[in-house]
C-alpha cells in the first residue's frame, strides 16, 4: 500500500474530519455523535460541534462557531475550509465580515482565495477586513490581491493595503507603495521601511522636510531596526544624521524614541550615534528635553 509521508496522522484525521462534515456521503452514513467524536479528536481545541454548527444554516449557530473558532486562534484552521465555502455560497453582511475576520485569526492560506475575491466586494468595509485578514493568511493569492486594493476608491482600504504589502513582506510591491505614498496613503511609510532595498531606503529619506515628519519617520524607525544584512551600518549613520540636522523637537524625539527602544546587542556604533544625534538635538526650539540626554 503506497505511503503519504507528507501528511501526518493528526493531518488525516483532520482531512477525515473535515470530509465527514462537508461531503453528503459521509454525513449520511454517520450519526452526530460519531461526527462529533471524529471532529473531538482531528481538532481538540474546538468544540466538537463546531463544525456541526458552521453548517448549520442558522444565524447565531454559525456566529456561535465563528467565535470559537476565534478564539482557538490557529488550531481553529481546520474549520478555515468550511468558513470559506460558506463565504463562497453567501451570507449576511454581519456574518460575512465575522467570517472573514476568524480566517484572519485562524492566518490559514486555505482561505486566501476567497478572501482575494471579497477583497473587491462592493462593501468597502467587507473589503477592508479581507485585506486585512489576507496580511494574517497570506497564501498565493494575497500579494496580488493586496497590490490591487492599494488602488481602491476607499481611503481605509488603500491603507489597509499598505500596511498588509509590509506584513507579507512583499517587496516586490516597493513601486507600488511609492507611488501610493505620494498619493497620501500615509500607512505606505511604515511598509517601505520594513521592505526597502537600500537605495529605496535612501529614496524614502529623501521626503524628509516634503512630507509630514511622522509619516516619513514611521519607515524610518523600521529602517534602522531592521538587521545588518538588510541596512548596513553605514547607511544607518547616514539616516540618523539627516534626522539631526532637521534640528527640530520633533526630531528630537524620534531620536529619544529609538533611542529608548534600541535593544541591548544592537549595533554599538550606532547606539553612539543616537546618543550624539540626541545630545545635539536636545536643545531644539520647543524640544521637553532641553539641556539633557535623557
Amino acid at each position: 500500500m503506497a505511503t503519504l509521508p507528507s501528511f501526518s496522522a493528526r493531518r488525516l484525521a483532520i482531512c477525515g474530519a473535515l470530509l465527514i462534515l462537508s461531503t453528503g456521503t459521509g454525513a449520511a452514513a454517520l450519526p452526530k455523535s460519531a461526527k462529533r467524536a471524529a471532529v473531538a479528536r482531528a481538532t481538540p481545541n474546538l468544540p466538537a460541534d463546531v463544525l456541526e454548527r458552521l453548517q448549520s444554516g442558522d444565524s447565531a449557530s454559525i456566529q456561535s462557531a465563528l467565535d470559537d473558532v476565534r478564539v482557538a486562534g490557529r488550531d481553529g484552521a481546520t474549520a478555515a475550509p468550511v468558513i470559506a465555502a460558506l463565504l463562497r455560497q453567501g451570507m449576511p453582511l454581519s456574518l460575512t465580515r465575522a467570517a472573514i475576520d476568524t480566517l484572519a485569526d485562524t492566518e490559514s492560506d486555505a482561505a486566501s482565495d476567497v478572501l482575494s475575491w471579497y477583497s473587491r466586494h462592493r462593501d468597502a468595509g467587507v473589503r477592508r477586513s479581507a485585506v486585512q485578514a489576507l496580511a494574517h493568511t497570506g497564501g498565493p493569492e494575497a500579494v496580488p490581491a493586496v497590490r490591487i486594493a492599494l488602488a481602491d476608491s476607499d481611503p481605509d482600504v488603500r491603507g489597509a493595503a499598505a500596511t498588509a504589502l509590509g506584513a507579507l513582506n512583499a517587496r516586490d510591491a516597493v513601486a507600488d507603495l511609492f507611488r501610493a505614498l505620494d498619493r497620501n496613503v500615509k500607512e505606505a511609510g511604515a511598509s517601505l521601511g520594513q521592505l526597502c532595498a537600500p537605495s529605496d531606503c535612501e529614496r524614502l529619506v529623501d521626503k524628509l522636510g516634503q512630507m509630514p515628519f511622522e509619516v516619513v519617520t514611521s519607515g524610518i524607525e523600521r529602517m534602522l531596526v531592521r538587521p545588518v544584512t538588510e541596512v548596513g551600518d553605514d547607511l544607518k549613520l547616514r539616516i540618523i544624521a539627516r534626522v539631526t540636522e532637521l534640528g527640530t523637537a520633533g526630531a528630537n524625539g524620534f531620536l529619544r524614541g529609538v533611542q529608548k527602544r534600541w535593544p541591548k546587542r544592537g549595533s554599538p556604533i550606532v547606539r553612539q550615534a543616537l546618543d550624539e544625534a540626541v545630545r545635539a538635538t536636545s536643545a531644539s526650539p520647543g524640544s521637553r528635553h532641553r539641556g539633557g540626554t535623557r
